[in-house]
Parts: C-alpha cells; sequence; structure tokens
C-alpha cells in the first residue's frame, strides 16, 4: 500500500510516525503502515455469498447460501483471540459482508475489544438503515468497490444498477457521517476511467481511495491477459500521481493510495528525486518504515470457513483453521515452512528481486503474482521498474 497523497503530495513526515512511537496500537488508522511492530491488519471474509458477479473476484463469490460459515459465537471467540494478540484493524469482506445478518453484531464487539473495524463491500446493500446501524456501532471506514463509470462498473460488476445502487450506498454512509471511500481494481478494461474516478472524488466529496493493481487469484487469475504492460503501468501511475497532486493544489485534498504492486514506492521516489530532492529525502525515509509487501507479516486472511492464509488472495494455501488452533498460535508458528519463509521473504528472492537496491522497501512484491507465473520465488511480473532503476 503507497499513500500517493501522503508521499507525493507531503501530507505525511517522518515525524508523523515516530511522535507515536511507531506502535501499532498507539499510531492512528493513516499512519499504520509506518508501524515498526507489523501487527497483522486482518482480513475476515465473513461470508462467500455477493449479490454481484464481478470478473476479477479473488474469492469465487457466488449468490447462494453456503453451510460452512463461522458463527456468529465462533466468531466472538476469533475476534477475542484477534484483539489480545494485538490486531489494530479487522476488515471484514467477502463475498459481500452486508449480506451477514450479523454484521453489525461481529463489528460492535470487535469495536467493544479495541479493534478498529472497517468493512470492504460492494456497497449496493447500504441503505439509510444500514448505514445509521453502521455509524452507531463505531465503524471507523467503509470502502466500496467502483471500477468505473456506470456503464463499464456494471459490466466488470456483472449486474445491471451496481453503480448506481453503490452511489447511493455512498450517499447513504456520508449522510449518516461515516468516512467512506472508493476501490478500483486497474486493469486494461477499465484503465481510462481512472480521470472519471477523480472527478466523482470531487464531485461527490469522498476523501478516499485506493486504485488496487490486478493481483492473478481467483477469477482475477483468468485476467492475466487484461493486465496494464509495464509501459502501461508507469503511465497510469503517472497520472494517479498527476491527478491526486492536481485536486491537493486545487485545496480539495484526497487520501489516494496505490495497493498490490510495492513497485510503486521505489517509482515514486525516483519521480520525486528530479522534482523535489529534499520531499525525495523524507520519502524515502517513509518507504523504508513501510518495508514493502506484508503478506505473512503484516497483513493476514481469514475464511469464511476459518481457514487462515497469508493474505486475502493466497486461497490455495492454508496455514490452519482458527477451529483447531487460535489465528494467534497459526500466525506465529514458523515450524510451518511457507510461514517461515514469508516471514523473512527477502532471504528467498530470486533473478533481479534478490539483488534488487529496492528490496528493503519493496519486500519482493507479490509472491502469488509470481507463483500464477510458475515460481514462488521469481521476480513479480508486474514489477515495471527498469534495470537501471533498480541498479
Amino acid at each position: 500500500m503507497i499513500g500517493i497523497s501522503k508521499l507525493y503530495c507531503g501530507t505525511v513526515e517522518p515525524s508523523d510516525a515516530l511522535r507515536y512511537g511507531r506502535m501499532s496500537s498507539r499510531l492512528p488508522s493513516h499512519l499504520l503502515q509506518f508501524s515498526k511492530d507489523k501487527r497483522p491488519v486482518v482480513v475476515w471474509n465473513i461470508t462467500r455469498r455477493c449479490n454481484l458477479k464481478c470478473v476479477h473476484c479473488y474469492a469465487h463469490a457466488k449468490d447462494l447460501s453456503f453451510e460452512n460459515e463461522l458463527s456468529t459465537k465462533e466468531g466472538k471467540i476469533l475476534l477475542d483471540d484477534l484483539a489480545q494478540f494485538g490486531v489494530p484493524v479487522i476488515l471484514f469482506s467477502g463475498g459481500e459482508p452486508t449480506i451477514r445478518k450479523d454484521l453489525p453484531e461481529l463489528a460492535a464487539y470487535a469495536v467493544s475489544k479495541g479493534m478498529r473495524a472497517v468493512i470492504s463491500t460492494n456497497g449496493t446493500l447500504i441503505s439509510q438503515k444500514m448505514a445509521r446501524i453502521l455509524k452507531d456501532i463505531g465503524l471507523s471506514y467503509v470502502g466500496i468497490s467502483i471500477d468505473g463509470m456506470e456503464e463499464i462498473n456494471d459490466r466488470f460488476r456483472g449486474v445491471k444498477g451496481a453503480f448506481n445502487a453503490a452511489l447511493q450506498g455512498i450517499k447513504n454512509c456520508k449522510d449518516a457521517g461515516i468516512k467512506v471511500g472508493l476501490r478500483f481494481t486497474i486493469n486494461q478494461f477499465n484503465v481510462n476511467e481512472i480521470p472519471n474516478i477523480f472527478k466523482l472524488l470531487e464531485d461527490v466529496d469522498i476523501p478516499r481511495a485506493c486504485f488496487y493493481h490486478l493481483v492473478y487469484a481467483g477469477r482475477g487469475a483468468d485476467l492475466i491477459k487484461d493486465d496494464l504492460s509495464h509501459d502501461e503501468t508507469r503511465s497510469t501511475v503517472d497520472l494517479i500521481m498527476d491527478l491526486t497532486k492536481r485536486l491537493h493544489d486545487k485545496g480539495k485534498p484526497k487520501e489516494i493510495l496505490t495497493v498490490d504492486n510495492h513497485a510503486d514506492g521505489p517509482y515514486l521516489y525516483l519521480r520525486l528525486l528530479k522534482e523535489n530532492p529534499e520531499r525525495a529525502k523524507d520519502v524515502l525515509e517513509l518507504l523504508k518504515m513501510n518495508e514493502g509487501n506484508s503478506s505473512g507479516i503484516g497483513i493476514g486472511c481469514i475464511s469464511w470457513d476459518g481457514e487462515v492464509y497469508a493474505d486475502q488472495f493466497w486461497r490455495h494455501y492454508s496455514f490452519g483453521n482458527i477451529k483447531k488452533r487460535p489465528f494467534s498460535q497459526i500466525w506465529t508458528d514458523t515450524s510451518e515452512p511457507l510461514m517461515k519463509k514469508l516471514k523473512e521473504k527477502k532471504k528467498h528472492v530470486t533473478g533481479k528481486c534478490a539483488t534488487c537496491r529496492w528490496l528493503d522497501i519493496c519486500a519482493g512484491n507479490f509472491r502469488v503474482r509470481a507463483e500464477a507465473l510458475g515460481d514462488l520465488w521469481m521476480p513479480d511480473p508486474a514489477c515495471y521498474l527498469t534495470d537501471e532503476e533498480i541498479s
């Protein structure tokens, strides 16, 4: 996760994180990525059911009931363990999390245990009543997925009317006083929609947007051919930086992040080195604090059936099930070979990653994308930095 507004526009300084001692339990949410203890943010896919048919869904979600979901009681036992373990944020996802009737009860329980609760949703089911309930229980943030304007989004989401329903969900969250933001997955199909997304942020006064690079997992594995080329990715990251700066300079700053490609960090730094060398020094310090890809360390995933994964995309490799062992035990058990290697992944990457000068601030990028092309430890095929830039 690379904070474009934080780094490129200077909304965060190294001293901001240092002021809190860089401990997860003390850092405000917008500085959590700079923590030094790297307590995991946990994504809990509380259901596999979803009312949409998104072409890139990593969970292979479907609009039907599944019988293997954790019960409310099992969920609360899980949340007790996460809170005791020091998990700072629990992200309720799916499928579509708002389909589960006990979502408010589970989120409220998480908040009561001292965790920040957020949800990742398609937004189409967030009524005014639901938004008020989510506000009352102390939900910190709602991330709503929109992948373009109406025509593009509805084709991408597989259901006509999804765009307008999501916009209404955004309005309902804003009216209830909940912080809301957009989630956008970049690919050939919708990359030209990015300027429209920035216009939407401005017109509707949405404070935050996350732009996700495509990960080859779930149904997203079928979209490898639709990923951007390296040159197209560079142009797209430049565009996101330009549009973020434009809003910042207009006095309408937004929190903009790119997610799931840690080459964005060095790329942003190298651009700033030409434009603003003094700011570039601070950015390098923040990138060192961020430490790059955190799968198996600072981000983890628990499935609807209790299986534990390195992140939400790595669903084909489970480290165990919370019905048999607490998450805290599974997460710290380095007798499991892959868990051990992920916690020290910089020792195991090969090829140009092994000698890259940015390894300490990228950590080898996404191993799932490398594995999708045949070798878990080979360079991430989505890394777009040139040989000159990494040498």
